[in-house]
């Protein structure tokens, strides 16, 4: 970091006007002192042979030279401190024109494997840079757990939240043992995701509710314009299994995000025995077919493959650039100036004794 000063004619003109103080004080303590000259005073120069008194007056002397240099220290600093002291931060910065919503469904039949789901989100996480992260959860509706945003101590609290929770619901075993507060937590997390009766795992709803948090997606025709602003990519995760009526299937919700520039990469959740079902095979013909990623749980090197394939269809990266910083920096310039004040109220206090 550099140091420089926003002000610098300030410190002249502080320093200018000190000057002329001083000069002001030392002129009528000039005169002061001219006027008694001329009247006979008591003098105690004689009184003041003793060894005792002789020490006294030393002290006395060397004391009052001390706080008045401190005083002066602390004007010198005081004019410097008007010019704004301030750091010149230089550093690299790299800005990202991606968007990335995590969409997981929480349903019945996938919520005893979405810990898993959200461990991979949290790897996941570790591979970006300046991309803006959301999250939504669904079942028959969606929930925003939180919106698109950059501030990844924030999305790795929620995750990790998230994911503290959903170990507790692995196995009917973990939901038996659970407490009261604890299935309260988690019924508190799930809020909002269950709105519509008699059905679960409506995929296509949640995929558009996901979709709808990103930039130049519409639930008709999309804003193409917006959508060509930022990279935008969706992690779906859910098994496919349909339960209900919804009102967008995969394959519409698919065709609209297609339309507003989103590629949506499927991951799948659920038992690894169900990977080769005829629901698991539709969900991975219908995101290839829109030109995503289809992964399942149980491919050790899926993490990597994902990263690899949103990072390869990236055009929109802004590039790493210098940026520089200027800000305020009057901390030790004023601790400097409350020390040397201190020492000259504690030196004015003993001379005043």
């Amino acid at each position: 970091m550099m140091l420089r000063w926003q002000w610098p004619w300030a410190i002249l003109i502080a320093a200018l006007a000190s000057a002329i103080c001083i000069l002001i004080i030392a002129w009528v303590s000039k005169r002061r002192n001219s006027r008694q000259d001329q009247v006979t005073v008591y003098n105690i120069e004689d009184d003041l042979h003793t060894e005792h008194a002789q020490a006294a007056l030393k002290f006395w002397r060397i004391a009052n030279r001390v706080a008045v240099g401190m005083l002066m220290i602390a004007l010198v600093l005081a004019c410097v401190l008007v010019g704004r002291p301030a750091h010149v931060d230089a550093q690299d910065e790299r800005s990202s024109n991606r968007d990335i919503v995590l969409c997981l469904d929480v349903s019945g039949s996938t919520l005893p494997y979405d810990h898993q789901v959200i461990t991979t989100y949290l790897d996941l996480l570790q591979h970006f840079k300046g991309e803006r992260i959301g999250l939504s959860i669904f079942n028959s509706s969606s929930r925003t757990v939180f919106p698109l945003t950059d501030d990844y101590s924030m999305v790795t609290e929620q995750l990790t939240k998230a994911n503290e929770l959903l170990k507790g619901v692995q196995t009917q075993d973990d939901i038996d043992k659970m407490s009261d507060s604890q299935y309260q937590q988690i019924a508190d997390w799930l809020e909002g995701t269950q709105n519509r009766k008699n059905a679960t795992s409506l995929i296509g709803d949640g995929l558009v509710g996901c979709a709808a948090m990103l930039p130049g997606f519409t639930y008709s025709k999309a804003d193409t314009s917006q959508a060509r602003n930022r990279q935008a990519s969706i992690v779906l995760a859910t098994d496919n299994v349909v339960s209900g009526s919804p009102t967008y299937s995969l394959q519409q919700a698919l065709d609209l995000t297609s339309q507003a520039g989103i590629t949506v990469d499927g991951l799948y959740s659920g038992p690894k025995e169900s990977e080769q079902d005829e629901a698991t095979k539709q969900m991975e013909q219908l995101i290839e077919q829109h030109g995503g990623l289809f992964l399942v749980q149980s491919d050790s090197s899926s993490i990597d493959e994902l990263v690899r394939e949103i990072d390869g269809r990236q055009s929109h990266e802004a590039d790493e650039q210098s940026q520089t910083a200027l800000s305020d920096a009057p901390g030790w310039w004023t601790l400097a100036i409350a020390v040397l004040v201190m020492v000259w109220l504690v030196l004015a206090w003993r001379l005043k004794r």
